[in-house]
């Protein structure tokens, strides 16, 4: 069922609305004295509000900074703001409001109504719950699910803000890791350095001027640089279209043509899901093998070459990886193979590898492989060439400015340090304390029993999505939730928080996430909807329960924060103009135009190591070889993913699940602009038309896709785009279980599986997932993701006394720990935001000083605060 203008409010405003805001209202719009136009922004971009009456009426681009805004911005932004799914009053699952002492009957959870309450009585339970399970538990068990900050786009997130509360009562056990990239985050410092998967790319200028082919792995910036972290700069287009002109050659390797494949009009390659490293495993063997490898550069620039040749030639087990070889696994004709990698060497290229391809069974290789080829054929930190891991976000070749930009709320230090990467919650639930490896360090999983989510759909996220609410029932007593919309997440929680929009609170972001040229006014455009509090206040209540008001507020208001927040920043403007404009511009240095991704190594890698154990690229690691971590050798090698088309049964498929055109994720998916993404409300499915004939499956069906982790229903879109034998379910979608357990919306992690990639990263593999597909005749009722949850009346009043509140309460109270250095404060305050805080101890000193050398960018840090922010790491790295 596709949203329609229902959604919106019924007031005599609202209905008069006929078409979307870019169309009522251009840039450059006159208004009448009656209607206010507020400057605010988004992940989709910055824009003005128009508010008449109160009412948000439209979306107003700004043209001279987005210089393509996108619908999500003037069509979405609106309809999800009024939208019937919106919470707006605290409520409380049936069950838990009416014993609160006893049995919350947690399998009742999405089933069971929800009763709306008082904010008293919501914060009152709430805190109850916290400290209950503090008091029994410790504080080990209160684990944050509050993974991404994706939330919106501000500085002062929610899962930030959460942070800062926990952190003052004692602490939460946290997520590690991260869904987009979490294999190659680990890998990746110990092979060049970095984490490269977040690192500012090669600029543009330089890009235009040297390269002759970019290489697209996996890869699709047209998409994926329509959303960003922060504010997106939407700069890209024009650049790689400029690419285009000049006659750069593209070539893509891909199972689906994606929409940059046809503005840049790629050469298309389809090639196996999950078997990338088995082709540059080939393409280096070829360079070798016919004398083409740069021999010079890999004695200068690399380590570890011998032994990776031995397992290029067949020594270690007797298997010579040709590029017939390779034939076999990926389905890419060996002359091919041969093909593309002499036109690599011989050519000036720019590899450019999506972080979809290490979401996969041993994904640690993927981007390994990758580099150890660019490294073979002599090309990384030459200009305009190398392989980059960034490129399809933040608007890769970005020129960055390298000013300080707002920084929010810190965190502060975490006492507890117990993590969960996040591909391992439901493993967590199912197993309190098990034993498990990441990055060479053997730790155990939390034992947790109350989950904290704010800012973030877990039941979006998270893999195998059946495992998941088992486990939830099964094991924690309670879930608390913050949330603006009845998403699944809302649904399945026990306390629900109605939580502010971005257009209902005040905050402050950045232009770009490697950009960092402008500082935006995210000023609140209209008031709450319902009773919604923004997540700064309700965690100012709840710290006022726990009596670390003063501590949490500094005594200061958002408004007075983000004010400060500005004044720390390097903008010139004073804060009221700035206030008053919406934006703030910052320079960028000419320099950053010549910006050459590890140029400073390539010119003197004495001089400019690495922040590799050896200072060089590292294609065999002697630092992985002595974890002895499970499925992880020391070098990129293929190895069989455990469900591939290799080994398909009959009639199997393999099942993708890239990022949305019209969605942030699961952002969005309530909005109007959805509708690009579904068949009669349902998430479409991209089938090949020989995939979809042989199952007697037209456009526009319901089909059924099912494996032994799930079934859901999707609305067919059949498409000579996609490789035979491989569908396209995109990721975001709500759940909406029906009578059978079928997900009647088609959210593609009723499919995936929770298996890790191995015992080194411990992150997702969504991307290897075999399935079956057929034409549905049975689906009971149009998709209901989208409506409301159930809501009741009930004549029961919570006895706050017999909650013992005061006793609790003051049994629960953390001692002040020290106060935190200055350095201290800017790491948990501005290096910190993507997720929940890391640990300094997570990574060796060496490791920290490469993976900020992109960081500290990104944070808008100057040289001083840069150097306390290390001299805290320092003294806080893992010893190693």
């Amino acid at each position: 069922m596709t949203l329609s203008r229902r959604n919106f409010l019924k007031g005599s405003v609202a209905t008069a609305i006929a078409a979307n805001g870019l169309t009522l209202f251009p840039a450059g719009k006159v208004f009448a004295s009656d209607t206010i136009t507020i400057p605010s922004a988004t992940h989709y971009g910055p824009f003005k509000a128009v508010v008449k009456g109160g009412t948000l009426i439209g979306v107003q681009p700004i043209n001279d900074v987005d210089p393509f805004p996108t619908e999500m911005l003037t069509k979405g932004v609106l309809s999800r703001t009024y939208s019937d799914t919106r919470i707006k009053y605290p409520m409380v699952r049936k069950s838990l409001l009416e014993d609160p002492l006893g049995d919350h009957n947690p399998h009742l959870r999405g089933k069971e109504p929800f009763v709306r309450v008082d904010w008293d009585t919501a914060i009152a339970l709430t805190a109850f719950c916290i400290a209950r399970t503090v008091e029994k538990h410790g504080n080990e068990a209160v684990f944050s699910s509050s993974y991404g900050g994706w939330s919106h786009c501000g500085v002062n997130r929610p899962q930030t803000l959460q942070g800062r509360f926990f952190n003052l009562i004692g602490g939460q056990s946290i997520c590690a890791g991260d869904y987009s990239a979490g294999a190659s985050e680990v890998i990746l410092p110990h092979v060049i350095g970095d984490m490269e998967v977040y690192s500012p790319q090669t600029a543009w200028e330089i890009v235009e001027k040297n390269t002759e082919v970019v290489l697209l792995i996996g890869c699709d910036p047209w998409k994926t640089n329509r959303v960003e972290f922060r504010v997106a700069d939407h700069s890209m287009q024009k650049h790689w279209e400029a690419f285009k002109e000049k006659g750069i050659k593209f070539v893509s390797i891909n199972p689906q043509q994606t929409q940059t494949d046809k503005a840049v009009s790629s050469e298309m390659i389809n090639i196996r899901p999950n078997t990338d490293t088995a082709l540059f495993t080939a393409m280096s063997y070829h360079l070798y093998k016919t004398g083409q490898h740069d021999k010079a550069y890999i004695d200068k620039y690399t380590v570890g070459f011998d032994k990776y040749l031995a397992y290029l030639i067949g020594d270690e087990d007797g298997v010579v990886k040709t590029p017939e070889w390779a034939e076999e696994i990926t389905g890419l004709p060996a002359a091919k193979i041969k093909e593309l990698a002499e036109l690599c060497v011989t050519k000036r290229t720019q590899i450019a590898a999506g972080w979809a391809l290490q979401r996969a069974d041993h994904g640690e290789m993927i981007h390994w492989s990758i580099i150890n080829f660019a490294a073979i054929a002599g090309k990384i930190g030459k200009p305009g060439e190398g392989a980059g891991f960034s490129w399809h976000y933040g608007n890769g070749g970005m020129p960055a400015s390298g000013k300080r930009m707002p920084i929010g709320l810190s965190q502060g230090r975490n006492p507890i340090t117990k993590t969960c990467p996040v591909v391992m919650v439901s493993d967590m639930l199912k197993n309190p304390g098990k034993a498990y490896t990441r990055d060479g360090s053997n730790l155990t999983l939390p034992k947790a029993k109350l989950i904290y989510n704010a800012g973030n759909n877990l039941l979006s996220h998270q893999q195998d999505t059946n495992e998941l609410i088992k486990a939830l029932n099964d094991n924690i007593d309670t879930i608390i939730c913050h949330e603006p919309w009845w998403c699944a997440t809302a649904k399945y929680s026990d306390i629900v928080l109605p939580t502010t929009t971005t257009l209902e609170r005040d905050d402050i972001s950045s232009g770009g996430t490697y950009s960092n040229n402008k500082i935006y006014a995210m000023r609140q455009v209209i008031e709450p909807v319902g009773e919604s509090l923004d997540d700064y206040e309700i965690f100012s209540r709840l710290a006022f329960m726990f009596n670390v008001h003063k501590e949490f507020t500094e005594g200061k208001t958002m408004y007075q924060h983000v004010k400060a927040s500005y004044e720390a920043s390097d903008a010139t403007d004073d804060f009221k103009t700035f206030w008053q404009n919406g934006i703030a511009h910052v320079s960028t240095p000419a320099a950053a135009n010549s910006f050459v991704r590890h140029g400073d190594f390539y010119a003197d890698p004495i001089k400019n190591p690495l922040h590799t154990p050896s200072g060089k690229i590292e294609l065999y690691s002697s630092t992985i070889a002595g974890f002895k971590a499970n499925s992880c050798p020391p070098m990129p090698q293929w190895i069989p993913p455990f469900e591939w088309l290799g080994n398909a049964k009959k009639g199997q498929v393999h099942v993708l699940s890239p990022h949305p055109w019209m969605r942030l994720h699961s952002q969005m998916a309530n909005a109007d602009v959805n509708s690009y993404e579904s068949v009669d409300g349902r998430q479409i499915v991209l089938i090949n038309k020989k995939d979809a004939e042989e199952r007697g499956v037209k456009d526009g069906d319901v089909v059924e896709v099912y494996n032994d982790r799930g079934v859901l229903l999707a609305g067919a879109r059949i498409t000579a785009e996609a490789m035979p034998g491989v569908i396209y379910i995109h990721e975001g979608a709500w759940l909406q279980l029906d009578s059978k357990g079928r997900c009647n919306s088609g959210s593609i992690n009723m499919l995936t599986s929770s298996q890790p990639t191995s015992g080194l990263a411990q992150a997702t593999s969504a991307n290897t997932c075999l399935a079956y597909f057929k034409k549905c005749t049975d689906a009971e009722t149009p998709n209901q993701a989208y409506t409301p949850a159930k809501v009741v009346k009930s004549d029961f009043k919570v006895d706050i006394w017999s909650l013992q509140l005061g006793k609790r309460l003051k049994a629960v109270a953390a001692e002040s720990g020290p106060e935190q250095s200055p350095g201290e404060k800017l790491f948990y305050g501005s290096c910190t935001l993507c997720h929940a805080a890391p640990h300094p101890s997570d990574f060796t000193y060496k490791q920290w000083k490469g993976i900020t050398n992109s960081m500290f960018p990104r944070a808008g840090l100057n040289e001083k605060d840069r150097n306390l922010v290390l001299d805290f790491l320092q003294k806080n790295a893992k010893k190693g």
